[in-house]
């Protein structure tokens, strides 16, 4: 059984805000199969860091905006 990430993500979020992108049409433009969307839209699957790149790229945002990973607060 595959662990799932601890990273989560907005992708779905950015679909919907960038004209109701659908599933099929962001795996295309990353070249990537519609399963591979869905996996990592779920948290099952983390992207490669050049993948995650492309994402952050299509809806033209910065990678934090899109991926974040859980951890303490920056001490103040």
């Amino acid at each position: 059984m595959v662990k799932p990430t601890s990273v989560t993500n907005e992708i779905r979020a950015l679909r919907f805000r960038h004209g109701e992108m659908t599933q099929a049409e962001l795996a295309q433009r990353l070249g990537v199969t519609r399963q591979t969307v869905i996996a990592i839209e779920q948290g099952r699957y983390s992207p490669s860091l050049e993948m995650a790149f492309q994402i952050a790229r299509v809806f033209g945002v910065p990678l934090d905006e899109v991926f974040q990973y859980p951890g303490e607060e920056a001490a103040s």
